[in-house]
């Protein structure tokens, strides 16, 4: 009976230890195939990961205001607009070549009292002349005797919509027509040329047709005028017709002391403004100009217009569409130096342009 009881016990233990031992086999396995699978679930979720960051990243390159960002300035490094070209320049003066290397592709130097030129440059070609208009709006006011202490009121009217450009003469300043004179001349001011020819008895139309008829008069056959600022490229004319011009300008008094004077200083209100000439030389006590006027608008380039006096002559110079915005001015002091140089006779300059001799 004992005996018996031992048997069975023994069993029990048998069993036991065989029921560990297999729970202790089987837990190593268990943690080996999920270890096997870890790595499947992360190669999984890796590739899910991978195919969700696509979309993602292409979302983020997709942002219109980063990419708008980076093409914009990617564009402002690389993009180069080329400076507007003017007439002469389109139409090949540049290259043509004078004694003197002005910078001015069209030149004229005219003996005032003889007539005798003494330096051309494709002095026949038909350009815009800028604000060189002025000098026929000037003279054509100063000639009409038209009272010089009649108050003028800027308007709307005489706002630049040409060129859009600015004026310290604001809307509703009223000056005297002598004061938009002088500015006009001296300042190259555009609302006081304007406001002189649209004040003209019978209105702005009939001004710029007295311009005309004063042109063809005094036979300058190559001039038009549309306007009287010379903002407008349709005013056109040559350097011998503006050598005319000069001319009969530096007869009248009121154009002689107003195109010369260095500054003006204008009360408008409770402000007061310095206005300055436009043309450094008059302020250069070695020279003796006795009429001048500059203009500039991109389709003319950079002009200017004189007569001075010096080694013995009284000269008229015409220089136009010059390349710089100083090389009319040396351009006028080259002319100078070079005539001086040659106090006796000076054999007439010219230049030949596309086979044709300018003289």
């Amino acid at each position: 009976m004992h005996h018996g009881r031992s048997t069975a016990m023994n069993r029990f233990f048998q069993l036991l230890g065989f029921v560990v031992v297999s729970a202790a086999l089987a837990s190593p396995m268990a943690h080996a195939n999920e270890r096997k699978k870890a790595p499947a679930k992360k190669q999984v979720a890796s590739a899910t990961a991978k195919k969700s960051a696509g979309p993602r990243k292409a979302a983020v390159a997709a942002k219109p205001v980063r990419v708008s960002a980076k093409t914009s300035k990617a564009a402002t490094r690389v993009a180069f607009i080329p400076a507007k070209q003017s007439f002469g320049q389109l139409a090949g003066l540049h290259e043509v070549n004078d004694p003197l290397d002005l910078k001015s592709s069209v030149a004229l130097v005219i003996d005032q009292d003889t007539h005798e030129v003494l330096l051309s440059k494709n002095d026949h070609a038909v350009l815009p002349i800028a604000s060189l208009t002025k000098l026929m709006t000037g003279l054509i006011i100063s000639q009409a005797k038209l009272p010089m202490d009649e108050q003028l009121t800027i308007t709307q009217d005489d706002v630049d919509t040409e060129k859009g450009s600015r004026s310290r003469l604001t809307v509703g300043s009223t000056l005297t027509r002598g004061e938009m004179l002088h500015l006009a001349l001296m300042s190259s001011e555009n609302r006081a040329a304007h406001a002189l020819g649209r004040t003209f008895p019978g209105g702005l139309d009939v001004f710029v047709a007295q311009m005309n008829a004063k042109a063809r008069l005094l036979g300058m056959t190559d001039t038009k005028y549309v306007e009287p600022t010379g903002l407008s490229s349709r005013n056109q004319s040559s350097a011998r017709d503006l050598a005319t011009l000069v001319n009969v300008a530096h007869g009248d008094p009121v154009m002689r002391e107003l195109s010369t004077s260095p500054g003006y200083e204008l009360a408008l209100g409770a402000r007061t403004l310095q206005f300055n000439n436009t043309n450094g030389l008059v302020k250069n006590p070695t020279w003796d100009i006795g009429l001048q006027k500059t203009g500039y608008i991109s389709e003319a380039g950079r002009c200017l217009v004189m007569q001075a006096q010096f080694a013995g002559r009284k000269v008229i110079m015409v220089f136009l569409d010059s390349a710089g915005k100083f090389s009319r001015l040396g351009d006028a002091e080259r002319v100078r130096h070079w005539v001086e140089s040659m106090p006796a006779a000076i054999s007439p300059v010219k230049t030949v342009v596309h086979g044709n001799t300018n003289g």
